[in-house]
């Protein structure tokens, strides 16, 4: 598994770290329609995490229809227009974004020193 980091540090569950990963590689083209996933024993021994982690992250990414499985061949990675993937990726976003406000609510802070701060993260 090429390029996937799974941290212990962080609060995010190790499958849905993983998922988020291989779902932006789907989503940008890094991994290609019909391509080969590897199978859950090797993810699992690659990651060194448990093969029930790899299995739940492989069966989200079927539910939101980047992967299918072909029974006693493997998972692969579904095909997609480019609109398609334009859109999982402003859905994906949106959603991240959605769960960010919400913590930031609690803090209390301006909608402008807000968007000041993202324009200075953005431009680092």
């Amino acid at each position: 598994m090429k390029n996937i980091v799974v941290r212990n540090t962080t609060q995010t569950p190790i499958y849905q770290q993983i998922y988020d990963q291989i779902s932006s590689q789907i989503i940008n083209g890094d991994l290609k329609p019909d391509q080969l996933l590897p199978s859950l024993r090797t993810a699992a021994k690659e990651l060194r995490v448990s093969i029930i982690t790899i299995k739940k992250t492989w069966e989200m990414l079927e539910s939101k229809g980047l992967i299918y499985t072909v029974q006693g061949k493997g998972s692969y990675v579904r095909s997609h227009s480019q609109m398609d993937l334009d859109e999982k990726k402003k859905a994906t976003i949106r959603q991240a974004l959605r769960e960010t406000l919400e913590t930031l609510k609690s803090y209390d802070i301006s909608k402008e020193v807000l968007i000041e701060m993202i324009n200075e993260l953005l431009n680092e």
